[in-house]
């Protein structure tokens, strides 16, 4: 660069050796009259060829290098002869033009001759010029083999005075101070602008250095005044003056940082290779050898070791007393402490799972099938996905339980979260690193607890999730039970992918309806029914007693409890459709047998069922379905409620009115409608059904559900509530053994329902005979264990009317429905 410079110094002299410079009077106040520039003493060709210029502009009196690369522009070079001949150099108006025509050039350029011709291997050509004088095209006379032009020269007028003078000193000045700051450009820059004596070279050389675009350079190019040239100039040199010394202080700012770091960094050696001469390592030394050691033994993915590493790396060098330090640190004990490769060998034996299973828990066949199968699927194909699986049912029925039973199964460590109640995202998938104090969300904190990652997984209390302002647990749970995403599942904490293809999830609810649609799609429900009599029966003598009896401190020989006993305890002491309840009651016994053992009263004890009454108190549940369907209006339903099936009265009453209709008991707006389409079909029907349609206007209807602080919605009371109305209308009380489940249409069509096992369980309990139910569900019945279906007489009805046969019989068996399918047309 430096030897560019020296040699358009040397141009630059030779130039001006041929220029006579007018004689200024230093003391004259007045400005002198304008004079021409030094191009009058220069002669210039009529016709010369013109060379396109790319992307810059060529000014007189500077020299400058061009890479000849198109045809016509290699011809004229072939044609030029080095310091004699003169050509042109013209601007492209727009530099993607790679032919350019007498359109795409400006009109004004500069005259030139070259001074070297440099060949490249590759075919182009470099060539230095010497800018000379201005001229403008007059016109193109030729475009073959190269573009031709006739041309008039331009002369620039420079009228010297005390203004010019001082313009230039400041020019000078502020063109000093920009190679001051300007990195690239040599000292000797600064030389050859000290060189210059003349206003309008001293114009052009800064023109043509200047940091602008081309329009600009071209309209300085064609300013022939060299004051005002000048004064664009200074604006131009300002501007970039500006930036200089703007960039100047950022890296000023900047190299003071650095030196100071570098400074601690230093000291920083330096007490490192002391310590090292006396055989010491610091505390913060091993502290990082440590961590180093540590993502080591992680066996990390490896972009998550870059990001460990680069973190460790960011650590070395803040001071412990930085707030960054201490969360730094904090994220790099997460990161090596997770399971990244850690995994529990499955242990695939059928057999034994099979009997684990079983010694676990009693019955619950399908679930217990279902685990098999993955097994016998990991072990024909070891690399296979974790299935996602749900388990619904009421509460007590070993749904929590189970899942260990699964793990221990498997070999595997179990890990289990509950999510009732949680409100904000974040508990899923953690706070970002941002936050004071944040932490990874509950997977990855409870897989680093357990130190594996492919436990047995359970989410607990699924439909029990809530959500905020602060974001919807439920959605941050579809990419962690999407087999298909949770292969790379990131927590916002950790920012980096982890694995949860390998973990077997569990889900756990009391009953799908909560439960977001998009999620539950995600997992294979199955479903947990409530236990017969008979299955507490075994519960409690396989499982439950030994336990009590253990957490009492009792001894097998010192404490007996007989089936009768237990038979009374399930009938009459708990009404529920798991065994948490039953347990209870049997840790009361317990308890009760501890106190009289303690006490030195007895030394053993046997209780039976004649034993309960002085043990328990009286007894908490009594059948009461003859008194309270004894009357007319009342009616027993069925009901499946989040801890089981449950008998359900359904009241009606009448009074002088306006034909109105009431709704009471805390019944959903699913249930009310129900309730207000089997009231129409009764209206509609009054004349088949024996009714006078007149006692409709001129009374009101009360429909009352018991238990009225407890919520009840759904559909399935719908011919409950029919019967009811008819039984109140025709004053026919229904049977008292008789109880029914189904939803109901204006057409009095009977729809099928849901928890069959549950509601039959229940009718059971509370002592019914004969059970309704709708035709659609008799393929459901063979699921409802053989127990639970003994004693009880089952009929499906396809329409509504035909409760009326079983209910009201036989009295009023020939006055219900008998008369024609279609309504009659004087009825509404």
């Amino acid at each position: 660069m430096g030897k560019l410079y020296t040699f358009i110094s040397e141009q630059q002299d030779k130039r001006m050796r041929l220029i006579e410079l007018i004689e200024l009077d230093s003391d004259a106040e007045a400005p002198l009259p304008e004079s021409p520039g030094p191009e009058a003493e220069l002669g210039l060709p009529e016709q010369i060829g013109i060379l396109p210029i790319r992307s810059t502009v060529a000014f007189p009196g500077t020299v400058m290098p061009l890479a000849i690369g198109r045809q016509r522009s290699k011809r004229l070079v072939e044609d030029v002869e080095p310091q004699e001949t003169v050509f042109g150099l013209i601007a492209q108006k727009n530099p993607d033009v790679d032919d350019p025509t007498a359109r795409d050039l400006y009109r004004v350029g500069t005259a030139a001759s070259v001074l070297k011709v440099i060949k490249m291997p590759q075919g182009s050509v470099n060539i230095i010029v010497h800018g000379i004088a201005r001229f403008r095209v007059v016109e193109y006379v030729a475009t073959e083999p190269y573009l031709k032009a006739r041309i008039k020269m331009l002369q620039t007028r420079t009228r010297r005075s005390k203004r010019l003078d001082a313009l230039v000193m400041s020019v000078r000045t502020t063109a000093g101070r920009v190679v001051a700051l300007s990195p690239n450009i040599p000292e000797e820059a600064a030389m050859l602008l000290e060189n210059i004596q003349e206003p309008s070279a001293l114009a052009d050389f800064l023109a043509a250095t200047l940091n602008i675009t081309v329009e600009e350079k071209q309209a300085l190019l064609e300013e022939l005044n060299t004051y005002k040239r000048l004064e664009k100039v200074s604006v131009a040199l300002a501007n970039q003056l500006e930036v200089l010394e703007m960039s100047h202080k950022i890296q000023g700012q900047v190299r003071e940082s650095i030196d100071k770091s570098q400074r601690e960094y230093f000291l920083q050696e330096e007490l490192k290779a002391i310590q090292a001469e006396l055989g010491q390592d610091d505390r913060r030394t091993e502290e990082l050898k440590e961590l180093q050691a540590k993502i080591k033994a992680a066996r990390m993915p490896k972009a998550v070791e870059v990001e460990a590493v680069r973190e460790l790396d960011r650590l070395s060098k803040i001071p412990p007393v930085s707030p960054d330090y201490s969360v730094i640190r904090t994220y790099l004990d997460w990161v090596c402490e997770l399971p990244w490769a850690k995994r529990t060998k499955d242990l695939i034996d059928i057999a034994r799972a099979r009997r684990v299973l079983n010694r676990d828990h009693y019955g619950l066949d399908k679930v217990k099938r279902r685990v098999l199968e993955f097994l016998a699927v990991r072990q024909l194909n070891p690399h296979g996905k974790s299935p996602i699986l749900c388990f619904i049912g009421p509460p007590g029925v070993g749904k929590t339980s189970l899942g260990q039973s699964i793990a221990r199964a498997m070999g595997r460590k179990f890990v289990r979260i509950s999510l009732g109640g949680i409100r904000d995202e974040a508990d899923i998938r953690g706070h970002r690193r941002t936050y004071i104090g944040a932490l990874p969300g509950r997977i990855m904190q409870e897989l680093r607890k357990c130190g594996s990652g492919n436990p047995v997984f359970m989410l607990d209390e699924l439909d029990k999730i809530g959500q905020d302002f602060r974001g919807d647990p439920a959605s941050a749970l579809l990419e962690v039970l999407d087999p298909e995403q949770n292969d790379s599942f990131t927590d916002h904490y950790l920012e980096q992918p982890f694995d949860l293809s390998n973990v077997m999830f569990i889900g756990t609810a009391n009953y799908t309806e909560p439960i977001p649609p998009a999620l539950k799609d995600r997992m294979e429900v199955l479903h947990l029914p409530g236990y017969t009599q008979t299955e507490k029966l075994k519960i409690a003598q396989k499982y439950l007693i030994g336990r009590q009896l253990r957490e009492n401190g009792l001894k097998k020989t010192q404490l007996t409890i007989r089936d009768d006993a237990l038979a009374e305890v399930i009938q009459r002491y708990t009404s529920e459709a798991g065994v948490r309840e039953l347990e209870r009651t049997i840790g009361a016994i317990c308890r009760y047998a501890a106190t009289q053992i303690a006490e030195k009263k007895r030394q053993r004890m046997t209780v039976g069922a004649k034993d309960l009454a002085a043990i328990l108190g009286p007894r908490k549940y009594e059948s009461e379905l003859a008194q309270r369907t004894a009357v007319p209006g009342v009616a027993t339903g069925l009901a499946y409620t989040p801890v089981g099936g449950e008998i359900m009265f359904v009241e009606s009453a009448m009074m002088p009115g306006k034909g109105q209709f009431m709704l009471t008991g805390q019944i959903g707006e699913v249930m009310k409608e129900s309730a207000q389409a089997a009231f129409s079909t009764v209206k509609a029907d009054a004349a088949v059904l024996q009714i006078e349609p007149k006692v409709f206007a001129g009374h009101d209807f009360h429909v009352h559900v018991p238990a009225g602080a407890v919520p009840k919605d759904g559909p399935s009371a719908g011919i409950a509530i029919f019967t009811s109305l008819v039984s109140l209308l025709t004053d026919r009380p229904a049977r008292p053994d008789v109880a029914m489940t189904g939803e109901m249409t204006l057409k009095g069509l009977v729809l099928p329902i849901g928890g069959l096992k549950e509601k039959i369980l229940a009718a059971k309990q509370a002592g019914i005979k004969t059970v309704i139910l709708p035709k659609r569900n008799e393929k459901d019945l063979v699921e409802v264990p053989g127990e639970a279906r003994r004693g009880l007489e089952f009929v499906f009805v396809s329409r509504a009317e035909q409760t009326l046969d079983v209910v009201f019989r036989p009295k009023v068996k020939n006055k219900t429905r008998a008369a024609p399918k279609r309504r009659p047309k004087n009825t509404k």
